[in-house]
């Protein structure tokens, strides 16, 4: 897949969401949650990467472990932040065979997709690091796993190589400085966690998902000047903008 391929696709699928939502209304978001998992590598952080089978949600494209909040989840009068947080290690087991005690898990963000999405996770992220390199996937949902540094992931997905989400990509384009496992958690447990509720624009080059604190927000219009709050998905690559963000 070239890089306009790439382009090409993302347009493709903001279209397919514009047509869905004319029609169906807006979806109701289904609670989930996703764990980032972290160990230290030879090439230093790594993280765990898996793709999911085509025929899912989601398909095809190379995730982190996680899924929807289940009812057993939230057993035991869990609000819905320890709700989630269960649900991320449950789903780090199932899918990957690795066993990560919840409460090691570090909540940093939650993200959730634009109205005219026609499925829509709204997704606690959490982080927690493991010293076993060993996992398991289920050859079902999961087809496909390998450690990645997050530099490694960016630029396999920046070759048209690999399919990632807007979170998954923010997500790993933060995760880039920091060289080790220890450090990255302390920064993610101490920043302020962030809340991204998606919307997108137009442009010629490409299509842009905006986020709180961005001048276009409110307008899904990212021509308007000022503060910037998102990500551009254009040919040239992906480019992360937060200028101007204050959350």
């Amino acid at each position: 897949m070239t890089q306009r391929d790439r382009v090409n696709r993302d347009k493709a699928r903001i279209d397919e969401w514009i047509s869905y939502a004319a029609t169906s209304g807006e979806t109701p978001a289904i609670d989930a949650a996703t764990v980032i998992v972290l160990r230290d590598g030879d090439a230093g952080l790594e993280t765990l990467m898996l793709r999911r089978n085509s025929k899912i949600a989601f398909g095809g494209m190379w995730v982190f472990p996680g899924g929807r909040v289940d009812d057993a989840d939230r057993e035991a009068g869990a609000d819905a932040l320890e709700a989630a947080r269960i649900a991320a290690a449950r789903e780090a087991e199932e899918e990957a065979a690795l066993a990560i005690p919840h409460g090691e898990l570090v909540m940093f963000a939650h993200w959730i997709p634009p109205p005219i999405a026609p499925k829509r996770y709204a997704t606690w992220f959490f982080a927690a690091g493991v010293t076993d390199r060993e996992h398991t996937i289920d050859d079902g949902e999961i087809v496909e796993s390998d450690w990645m540094t997050p530099e490694e992931c960016l630029g396999r997905h920046h070759e048209g190589e690999i399919e990632l989400a807007p979170p998954t990509w923010v997500t790993l384009h933060t995760m880039r400085a920091h060289t080790h496992v220890e450090t990255a958690l302390q920064w993610l447990a101490e920043r302020p966690p962030r809340h991204h509720a998606t919307r997108m624009g137009p442009s010629d080059a490409g299509p842009i998902a905006m986020w709180e604190g961005d001048a276009g927000y409110a307008t899904t219009d990212p021509s308007i000047s000022g503060p910037r709050h998102r990500l551009e998905m254009f040919a040239e690559g992906y480019r992360y903008d937060d200028s101007g963000f204050n959350g």
